[in-house]
């Protein structure tokens, strides 16, 4: 054993010792229990393409915009390996996901104490229990609305995030036999994650989002894909849906954007339709694996686009 291991394996020996008399060593400010991830499943999460993602994330940048958040793979990613060198302001025209955040970030305590009661009620009759919280539409507490969501996404049909013209979340049960409806460590790091980095969130549309980003600030556009072909033509995260004029309207923004010095990233489909608004940008197509699908074959290999107005 060499002389640091022995140092290394004395400390943790030390720490252990103190720990058993009520005292713990405080960790730095910006030391992590374990880095966050993503506390929802959503349709397109970026984890599974970080690394690829990851050449595309300027060097230095002054604040960071994601208005089409999700899951917000990567800003948790951003805030872990970026820390405290850029202020995030977070949104999504979603209100039910987030409001999710901002209790997470607020009162993860009081979510986690809801989520277990969901998680308990659940396993004594899983269907029944599981419409009976889905039926529940017009919640008013804000933390019990979180908790709702998050329980819906825990234990729905393929984690999927759909709602009707009266924007109420309308996916079937989902069969699991032991769903994670409340991972205590998760929500916590992404609580510490939102808390630390003074993370601004809201429920806007992205054009209001993006209307005070300025030079070098940094821009991740994520927004529904242009569907590939007719079967996949499903954009319901919100009751408005996103059209293919959505899509024209975005790439103008991401026109002015360029304009103002903005640093930007967009993810988007592999369509004819995507290749000509961005035809001006750089274009990188890369495969891609679906997790979140209605028929379990499709759930194959595909390629999807990473568009940006900079060079990596």
């Amino acid at each position: 054993m060499t002389g640091a291991k022995r140092i290394q394996g004395l400390a943790e020996k030390l720490d252990k010792q103190v720990e058993k008399l009520g005292y713990k060593r405080e960790k730095d400010a910006n030391t992590w229990d374990s880095k966050p991830h993503p506390f929802i499943k959503w349709a397109g999460n970026k984890t599974k393409i970080l690394s690829k993602l990851g050449k595309y994330i300027p060097e230095e940048f002054e604040d960071y915009y994601e208005p089409f958040l999700g899951s917000g793979a990567l800003f948790f990613h951003l805030v872990h390996t970026k820390k405290d060198s850029f202020k995030p302001y977070l949104s999504d025209s979603n209100e039910e996901l987030i409001n999710t955040f901002i209790v997470v970030r607020d009162n993860v305590e009081q979510l986690i104490a809801l989520l277990k009661k969901h998680r308990d009620e659940y396993h004594r009759n899983p269907e029944k229990y599981y419409y009976a919280v889905r039926e529940k539409h017009h919640l008013k507490d804000s933390i019990e609305r979180a908790a709702r969501m998050l329980f819906l996404n825990k234990t729905c049909y393929n984690g999927l995030y759909r709602v009707n013209k009266k924007n109420e979340f309308n996916v079937p049960f989902g069969t699991y036999e032991k769903p994670k409806i409340c991972n205590e460590k998760e929500l916590r790091n992404a609580s510490k994650a939102l808390q630390r980095s003074k993370a601004k969130i809201s429920a806007v549309y992205y054009q209001l989002a993006l209307e005070q980003a300025k030079e070098n600030d940094f821009v991740y556009l994520d927004p529904p894909y242009q569907p590939v072909n007719a079967t996949s033509s499903f954009t319901n995260y919100t009751h408005e849906g996103f059209s293919e004029n959505d899509q024209k309207l975005l790439a103008k923004v991401f026109s002015v954007l360029t304009e103002r010095g903005c640093k930007i990233v967009l993810s988007n489909s592999d369509t004819p339709l995507i290749h000509s608004l961005y035809s001006g940008f750089n274009i990188e197509q890369i495969k891609v694996s679906r997790t979140i699908s209605c028929i379990g074959e499709k759930r194959k290999g595909s390629t999807e686009l990473i568009i940006c107005n900079f060079r990596p």
